[in-house]
């Protein structure tokens, strides 16, 4: 039987702006081929499971640290999703890596929101301010937001899609951050989901 939409996971490792993002597009009907059936964090107490609980959505919470190495953390992400039939992962703002062996289980259907205009600024290292310390010391004119497929290279999967900003005089990283998000971020992420989520149904 043909799926009405994807099962999307969104993981989550702090405050989940680009998950309310998502939340908000679903609302509004922007996405409308994809549903998030799991939120799942890497810590506990973080407000992105507010957002969860907000919109009735289950939320797991799976530590590396209490599981104690890298596979059974993953063993267990593996089975939570097998278990609840997730086609799509989402990464918003999640700081665990994951290791080749995970990325291969669900090829092209994992999907990462990158605060750059990837290939700059990527890469090991580069995550949260530090992006935006680094665009701002190289004194660019133009910064942005990637989304991109995850493969066994940090933020070298294939580009699904790119949005400039301008970057202005006095910016700080943090308005920075602020801006490319806003004007970015929570434009492309939620059209990414909704692309590979239709896409996803399309090939069932």
């Amino acid at each position: 039987m043909k799926k009405e939409f994807a099962n999307i996971a969104v993981f989550v490792s702090g405050g989940g702006t680009n998950l309310q993002a998502i939340l908000d597009s679903i609302d509004k009907g922007i996405i409308s081929s994809g549903k998030v059936t799991l939120v799942l964090s890497n810590k506990k107490d973080v407000y992105a499971l507010e957002r969860a609980k907000n919109h009735n959505i289950e939320s797991l919470v799976v530590s590396k640290k209490e599981l104690g190495s890298q596979e059974a953390f993953e063993d267990a992400l593996l089975k939570a999703l097998k278990e609840r039939d997730i086609d799509l992962i989402v990464l918003a703002g999640f700081l665990a890596i994951l290791s080749e062996r995970f990325v291969k289980e669900y090829p092209d259907r994992i999907i990462n929101v990158h605060p750059s205009l990837i290939p700059s600024f990527c890469g090991d290292g580069f995550y949260g301010l530090r992006v935006h310390e680094a665009a701002l010391a190289k004194g660019v004119k133009v910064t942005g937001a990637t989304v991109h497929f995850v493969n066994e290279i940090t933020d070298g999967g294939k580009i699904i899609l790119q949005k400039a900003v301008e970057v202005k005089e006095g910016d700080t990283p943090e308005i920075l951050q602020r801006r490319v998000m806003e004007e970015a971020e929570w434009k492309i992420l939620p059209q990414a989901v909704e692309m590979v989520s239709k896409q996803l149904l399309e090939d069932k």
